[in-house]
């Protein structure tokens, strides 16, 4: 079933809600950023160089995707006078002061509104099937595609790489992985610096960014020494690789789980770019209570599994991947660490609403817009998946 999302910004509306308390003063000013065609990170950045400020001063909670219209809080470390920043797309307003910074763990979730294009009339019957399981049973607690940015399909995860020990392999993804959003330039540089890996001269004779330079200077004298270049990975970023992996895992474990429980009939499936995800439309309520109040950990070192069922699929999936639970405990790498969180297998939107009507953009097509309430750490692209999730050819 075909559909088309984030056609436009406004398409794709996100708001933030946060339990930040808000004073008349305090260390920190904070505010609410609207924007849209702009990612957190680089509006951040943007800013802070119009206002003077060192990002290190500025704070938030959840990174917001440029393909939307979003609305998050931030906070701004010693601001002492009103600030009102306007532009065509974002704006900066000062809603008063707090004696902390914003950071995760204020978000208590997010507020959605998401127009989902290009419906073809005869498909339209068969998504109040799928619409109505949501507000009965919720959907699959997936981490989404976005979370495997720094997955490489002939390569693996650095995380993995990483607690394996292979530094040389952890090392080749993090400088050859190529990203969606990287321009031709550094597509054809990866590429040479993949076909060419281990002549560090040859590399290095390409390379342009400075942890390309740094590491390919550092190599040629230390031909095997990839530790020491993987341990100046800032820590967000390493925090990244190992969370995506972690993620994968989870994953994996849920995905494994659900084929265990229902039988062929009652899966659907939705591609993903690492493994499909398994959804259901209809459960018995012995099976939907067992997963409603089910919370499988994410990976770490002292994860404990919740019952015999998960921790057998859980050690099996380590077992195939070769890895072993001490692994995760890292002595060498000491700017990231893998922490276990609990994370529920079935989150139900609140609020949910949805219509159906003529798509404005596309003749003769139909669109849906859904609103809804998601907690912090869900994804909103993973509820339009389960919506389109349909019957696979064959039993994944």
């Amino acid at each position: 079933m075909q559909y088309k999302i984030k056609v436009k910004p406004e398409d794709f509306y996100v708001k933030e809600i946060v339990s930040l308390p808000i004073k008349d003063k305090g260390q920190y000013g904070v505010f609410i950023l609207k924007k849209r065609g702009w990612n957190t990170v680089d509006i951040l950045r943007r800013i802070g160089k119009t206002l003077g400020i060192p990002l290190t001063n500025i704070s938030y909670g959840g990174k917001k995707d440029r393909h939307a219209f979003t609305e998050q809080f931030i906070t701004i470390k010693n601001i002492k006078k009103k600030i009102l920043v306007k532009d065509v797309n974002y704006s900066l307003q000062l809603l008063g002061f707090s004696e902390e910074p914003m950071d995760p763990r204020h978000i208590i979730g997010n507020e959605f509104k998401i127009t989902i294009r290009s419906i073809s009339k005869e498909a339209e019957e068969f998504l109040y099937i799928p619409l109505q399981s949501i507000e009965k049973y919720g959907f699959i607690n997936y981490f989404d595609d976005q979370r495997f940015g720094s997955f490489d399909p002939k390569q693996g995860f650095i995380g993995e790489k990483i607690i394996k020990g292979h530094y040389n392999g952890a090392l080749k993804i993090y400088l050859t992985h190529i990203y969606p959003e990287d321009k031709k330039e550094a597509r054809e540089r990866k590429n040479f610096l993949f076909e060419n890996w281990g002549n560090w001269q040859k590399c290095l004779s390409v390379a342009k960014t400075q942890m390309e330079k740094l590491s390919f200077n550092h190599l040629i004298e230390n031909p095997k020494d990839y530790l020491t270049i993987l341990k100046k990975i800032p820590k967000e970023e390493m925090s990244m690789f190992f969370s995506a992996y972690q993620s994968y895992l989870w994953n994996e474990t849920a995905r494994s789980l659900l084929l265990t429980l229902l039988s062929e009939e009652e899966i659907i499936v939705h591609k993903g770019i690492v493994g499909d995800y398994i959804f259901f439309n209809e459960i018995d309520k012995e099976k939907s209570n067992y997963l409603m109040k089910l919370q499988i950990p994410t990976a770490s070192s002292k994860l404990k599994m919740p019952d015999e069922i998960t921790e057998k699929i859980y050690n099996n999936l380590l077992q195939e991947r070769k890895v072993k639970h001490s692994m995760f405990n890292l002595k060498k790498i000491r700017q990231a660490f893998f922490k276990s969180i609990e994370r529920d297998v079935i989150v139900k939107p609140e609020l949910f609403k949805y219509t159906i009507e003529d798509d404005e953009v596309y003749e003769n097509r139909r669109k849906m817009t859904i609103s809804f309430f998601l907690p912090r750490g869900s994804y909103a692209t993973m509820l339009i998946k389960r919506i389109f999730a349909k019957k696979p050819l064959r039993r994944q």
